[in-house]
């Protein structure tokens, strides 16, 4: 099972707010999902962005792949750097 790291989209029209969640590939975009890692509110200014770190890194050891915008969102708030570093650590 591919699993993906992925956005999400709630609120209302116009409105957007997304989860950051970890669903497998095949799923639909607001389809079923494994677990809520965050979110993502880019409406507010500045834009909130709020990720549970440990979870992050724990999907990304265990092979999840985050799409173009979660892989922007993770290097904003530093989580990709953290797992880089503890890839070469290891």
């Amino acid at each position: 099972m591919a699993v993906k790291i992925r956005l999400k989209r709630m609120g209302a029209k116009k409105r957007p707010f997304y989860r950051l969640v970890v669903a497998d590939s095949r799923a639909a975009r607001d389809g079923a999902f494994i677990e809520s890692i965050g979110y993502y509110n880019p409406i507010a200014e500045p834009a909130e962005i709020e990720i549970d770190e440990e979870k992050a890194l724990d999907w990304l050891r265990k092979g999840a792949q985050p799409s173009e915008t979660a892989k922007s969102l993770l290097k904003r708030t530093g989580i990709l750097e953290k797992f880089a570093a503890s890839r070469k650590e290891g």
